[in-house]
């Protein structure tokens, strides 16, 4: 395995203890970590997909706007938080690996360490129903 920032893990730990749906990038991109809410909504236990890279878990998520515009990746909410380092509140369409369209609310956090290290992004969301 990997070695891994504290402060990851610790997300990780506390992600995994909470009832909203999160996803847990680190400082490469590389998704580790979904919690077993966020699984219902992206289709997919964690333990089946593990940790996937930028390329894959961009692959595997459709991401749409509310016109049914696929978002380019530079659009994405957690990609913002990672290239922009700001946080970023946005609604969205996702498809996961069940072929299901779920409407989501989301909040996307950069996470910034001691002596302001950059150490990834995490994503809490839910599902927004249709208005």
């Amino acid at each position: 395995m990997a070695h891994k920032e504290i402060e990851i893990i610790l997300a990780r730990q506390l992600a995994d203890c909470l009832a909203m749906p999160i996803l847990l990038v680190d400082a490469d991109g590389s998704l580790v970590f979904y919690n077993e809410p966020a699984e219902k909504i992206i289709g997919r236990r964690f333990e089946e997909t593990g940790a996937l890279s930028p390329e894959e878990w961009l692959k595997v998520f459709l991401i749409t706007n509310g016109k049914g515009h696929v978002l380019e990746p530079e659009d994405r909410p957690l990609v913002r938080a990672l290239t922009q380092r700001k946080p970023s509140q946005s609604t969205l369409w996702i498809r996961g690996g069940d072929q299901i369209d779920h409407r989501i609310r989301s909040t996307t956090l950069p996470l910034i360490g001691r002596g302001g290290r950059f150490l990834g992004a995490m994503a809490i969301f839910w599902e927004a129903g249709v208005e």
